[in-house]
């Protein structure tokens, strides 16, 4: 329960979260298009696949930025990390696109097919 007040106390705030670096490299888009890398439930990226080390190296980046961004929030909302970083997951994982992984709490990571509505954890509001 209080995992659900706080998810809903961060939702505007954890929508502001960009979902990958503004200078995204090729490469990158590529993975994530051809699903070897996705968003993950915990609000990370994460490989479905093993990708090139460029592209290792690129989600890495990212998720110690985004890292930095749910620490910072957390301070502000008064939550730890991690339920910062839950709460933007439930937003990150609706910008999901056809043919992109993704994993859910479950740790099993999906591709969104076409037609499939876009994925939504019971537990985001």
């Amino acid at each position: 329960m209080k995992l659900c007040l706080s998810l809903l106390a961060l939702g505007a705030a954890a929508a502001a979260v960009p979902s990958s670096a503004p200078a995204q490299n090729a490469e990158l888009d590529a993975a994530r298009r051809t699903g070897q890398v996705g968003e993950r439930y915990d609000g990370y990226l994460g490989y479905a696949s093993t990708p090139s080390a460029s592209v290792q190296r690129q989600v890495q980046a990212i998720n110690i930025r985004r890292r930095t961004l749910y620490v910072d929030l957390g301070r502000r909302r008064n939550v730890t990390p991690e339920v910062a970083g839950i709460a933007t997951g439930c937003e990150l994982l609706k910008r999901v696109a056809v043919g992109e992984s993704y994993m859910l709490s479950d740790r099993t990571w999906r591709r969104r097919s076409a037609g499939e509505a876009v994925p939504h954890p019971s537990y985001c509001s």
